[in-house]
């Protein structure tokens, strides 16, 4: 069996994906709910938010490969985890810029707490590739 240490970036990589993931649940932009209005909102799952989702689920699946197997795997690389951090800020930036042109006001943080929490967890993400780009190879 393959016994290879997980190492902080892949630690933190996995945190981050947790972090997004929550996050994706949360509301991303929220409208009404004052004077018998109804609350209307959404979350990752509409829109261009659901790259993000495909991005944190992507990474907790590089961070696992390696155990599913008895030898080093070789896309497990940095290279991998910066493809999907480019794609979850890709998907966060067009959601974000989308649903501020319509209305500022329903993405602040107290109305949509999700899409600010699946920003952290990309910031943290991108430490962790830092983190993991840094690492001496696995022989």
């Amino acid at each position: 069996m393959h016994r290879r240490p997980l190492g902080r970036g892949r630690m933190l990589a996995a945190l981050a994906a947790i972090v997004i993931l929550v996050g994706c649940f949360l509301p991303w932009w929220q409208v009404g709910g004052g004077e018998s209005l109804p609350v209307m909102s959404e979350n990752a799952f509409s829109g261009s938010g659901i790259v993000v989702v495909l991005a944190a689920l992507g990474t907790i699946a590089l961070v696992t490969l390696p155990y599913a197997t008895d030898r080093p795997v070789g896309i497990d690389r940095a290279l991998s985890y910066l493809f999907l951090v480019a794609l979850g800020w890709i998907g966060l930036v067009i959601r974000f810029a989308g649903l501020a042109t319509v209305n500022v006001g329903a993405i602040l943080p107290d109305r949509a707490p999700g899409i600010w929490l699946a920003a952290l967890g990309l910031v943290v993400l991108s430490r962790a590739v830092y983190e993991i780009a840094r690492e001496h190879p696995v022989r």
